[in-house]
């Protein structure tokens, strides 16, 4: 079925939305200027055995669709909004997310560039998650873009919110900081948890940890009335996060299945269920075709 003739669907959990559609068509009939934060990990066409989405596009064919994707997520960020974009290139396809990110110079401007660092060894020892890479001309891939993409480059972020406490605390005194906290940087080191079994990342090929989109809108700043825009919603990584820490979150995913375990999991957040293992999540029904919530309006 063509994701043009896909009827978007949409269910509220608590203050969140979820919805099951195409996210340029349901973001297309959002209202402009109305998201705070957009956090999102869109496909990143190196060939990810994603379900229902064919992950291997034609260089050219796939900007140009995020293209048109980021021009919806620009009509729809607030003036002194921002947009997280966390994509990556593969070892044999290192430029696709420098070509793309150029693509993007008329639409916003690039304000900080972020490197979400997942593995990382120091001295002899490696902390974080280290996927073996089995080849003779490459090198392990432990890193991944967050692009920070806002309207003119001139948002105020809340850098110390988001950063860590010094390691060498004669520095707070002696530089006259008024707190224990530094700015974090453009590295960010977050691993994720371990896991032992496609399950555990509830057989979804491109999850992020809580942790990231966390990271993002500490770094942005919120409140109760901020609102969290994910068009590539996923299994709902980024709308737990959202619930954590008290904003709303809109969440899109064309998947009906991962619209089911980001259900699941979110109604795990808000206290409506108790958690369970990865079978129970992926028995919840899914949303069909015809959808069981609400049409989107």
């Amino acid at each position: 079925m063509s994701h043009d003739k896909i009827r978007a669907r949409r269910e509220a959990l608590g203050p969140h939305a979820l919805i099951r559609g195409d996210a340029l068509n349901v973001m297309r009939r959002m209202e402009g200027d109305s998201v705070d934060v957009v956090v999102t990990s869109p496909p990143y066409n190196i060939g990810v055995a994603y379900r229902t989405y064919r992950d291997r596009r034609e260089e050219d064919d796939y900007i140009g669709w995020m293209r048109v994707i980021c021009a919806q997520i620009a009509r729809v960020l607030k003036p002194d909004g921002s947009f997280f974009l966390n994509i990556a290139g593969s070892s044999a396809q290192p430029w696709l997310p420098f070509e793309l990110i150029t693509q993007l110079r008329d639409l916003f401007v690039l304000q900080n560039h972020i490197v979400w660092i997942k593995s990382v060894s120091i001295e002899e020892k490696t902390y974080g998650h280290f996927k073996p890479v089995n080849s003779t001309r490459f090198i392990n891939h432990n890193h991944e873009h967050v692009f920070h993409l806002t309207h003119k480059g001139d948002v105020p972020l809340q850098r110390l919110a988001a950063g860590v406490p010094f390691t060498d605390k004669t520095n707070i005194n002696r530089r006259r900081h008024a707190v224990d906290r530094r700015c974090r940087g453009n590295t960010w080191f977050i691993p994720y948890e371990t896991v032992r079994h496609r399950k555990q990342k509830f057989l979804h090929p491109g999850t992020f940890p809580v942790a990231l989109p966390t990271a993002c809108m500490t770094l942005h700043g919120y409140d109760e009335n901020t609102v969290l825009l994910d068009p590539f919603m996923g299994t709902g990584t980024s709308l737990v996060a959202a619930q954590e820490l008290g904003v709303t979150g809109v969440g899109i995913d064309i998947d009906t299945r991962y619209v089911a375990v980001a259900r699941r999991r979110l109604r795990v957040a808000l206290g409506q269920a108790e958690p369970g293992d990865e079978d129970e999540m992926l028995s919840e029904p899914a949303m069909s075709a015809e959808g069981d919530g609400e049409p989107l309006v």
